[in-house]
């Protein structure tokens, strides 16, 4: 008997009829003798929903005073769904039990509409467990020393789902969502796109934060922190498929040193069109010139991505950085009105209608020549590169815009990613 962690996004808990589809996925395993503690999403559209009626009468500046409510708010939407869940199971002849955030409790900052998950007191749960009941317990909330109600974000289901799979030692945290794993690439750009058995955290970490969507960043931190497995598989298989089938479904996202880890050299490409990339011409080449340039901007809240120094000529440097595209209008005015005149900059150029291609995977700290075979496929193509980033097991160049979809297609093709990889 093993103690399992399912999470089902939003997507699955969209109908009373989704609904009835995961009671009855959740009572096939809980009645193969696992202890079963579940998670789920609001349903789906409905924290939007929301937060949308909190929007029409907000005041037009955000305090804490508002976003406190605003947790509030968003919080009900899964307190809706535990409590669905629970009823359905139990229609199933499955005994279960909900519970909000708050009452388990799951201990957060007082950082409202992205708290931080501090600590998780599981004996209420245990002693359900033990029990013999099914626990639904509400995703993407807790609750601060003051006991305020704090919600974790966008996509917080998922890191509620792994902190307390960690907390609670689970065996496996099962993220049930509408696609059946982790892709090389996005099979809607590439139809050639291969289904990872596979991907460690790190491999994971960085698809995440590069613009993969699958899973929320944090709770592949979180994961990767408390070495909890993970497996990304698909809520929309019939519920009663073989439960040792679907147990070996998806994508498991496991350790480096796992032995069955694919021996990639590259196990993914990633790609980000949100990017924006701004340039101060002539600028001094001097001590402290970067802070003078991105002091401002990180004080603007504005976060940054990649950056490049040039040679100096004469004294003079060009700097760059991306930024968020949302953020390209913002920056833009700073340096225009801020920045460059105080670092006697010639000119502020920007270009919001760049992305950004990354290659990923673990064997790119044991081959040499990967980032060339990358330079060269886009040589190849006519694709110019702009800016290049790398780190051990990843590397990102930014593009034009227009060539996204080509360059990506381009690379999956240039590292064989639409081939099965061999098992050392």
């Amino acid at each position: 008997m093993a103690l399992i962690v399912h999470k089902y996004g939003g997507t699955s808990m969209g109908s009373t009829d989704r609904i009835r589809n995961v009671a009855k996925r959740v009572a096939k395993w809980a009645r193969a003798g696992h202890q079963m503690v579940v998670v789920p999403s609001a349903m789906s559209g409905e924290t939007n929903r929301l937060l949308g009626l909190a929007k029409e009468l907000s005041p037009a500046s955000m305090s804490a005073e508002v976003n406190r409510e605003l947790d509030m708010i968003a919080a009900t939407g899964e307190q809706v769904s535990v409590g669905l869940l629970a009823i359905a199971l139990q229609a199933e002849g499955v005994a279960s039990v909900s519970y909000t955030g708050w009452q388990v409790p799951v201990a957060t900052d007082s950082s409202y509409t992205k708290a931080r998950i501090e600590s998780i007191d599981d004996k209420r749960v245990r002693e359900d467990l033990a029990a013999g009941k099914v626990v639904v317990i509400a995703g993407f909330q807790g609750i601060d020393a003051d006991n305020n109600i704090t919600t974790l974000g966008r996509g917080g289901s998922d890191t509620s789902a792994v902190a307390i799979a960690a907390a609670m030692q689970a065996d496996e945290c099962l993220i049930y969502t509408d696609v059946d794993g982790v892709y090389t690439t996005d099979p809607r750009i590439v139809p050639e796109a291969r289904r990872l058995h596979t991907i460690s955290f790190e491999e994971m970490l960085e698809m995440a934060s590069l613009g993969s969507k699958i899973l929320q960043i944090r709770s592949v931190e979180f994961a990767g922190k408390y070495k909890v497995p993970l497996r990304v598989l698909s809520s929309f298989t019939p519920w009663d498929i073989d439960i040792n089938e679907e147990a070996k479904s998806g994508t498991l996202i496991s350790f480096e040193e796992d032995e069955k880890m694919e021996q990639a050299v590259v196990s993914g490409i990633a790609f980000n069109r949100d990017e924006a990339k701004v340039t101060l011409l002539g600028v001094p080449d001097k001590p402290g010139i970067a802070f003078q340039i991105l002091g401002p901007v990180a004080e603007a809240n504005i976060d940054i991505d990649v950056i490049i120094q040039n040679v100096s000529q004469d004294g003079k440097t060009d700097f760059s950085f991306t930024v968020h595209r949302n953020d390209y209008a913002r920056t833009m005015d700073l340096l225009q009105n801020t920045v460059g005149p105080a670092t006697n900059a010639a000119k502020v150029v920007g270009d919001p209608k760049i992305c950004k291609v990354s290659i990923v995977g673990i064997g790119m700290r044991s081959h040499v020549g990967v980032a060339s075979k990358m330079f060269r496929a886009l040589s190849e193509e006519g694709i110019n590169i702009q800016m290049i980033s790398t780190s051990e097991i990843k590397t990102s160049v930014v593009i034009d815009e227009k060539y996204m979809e080509l360059a990506v297609r381009a690379l999956h093709k240039a590292f064989d990613l639409d081939q099965e990889q061999q098992v050392a």
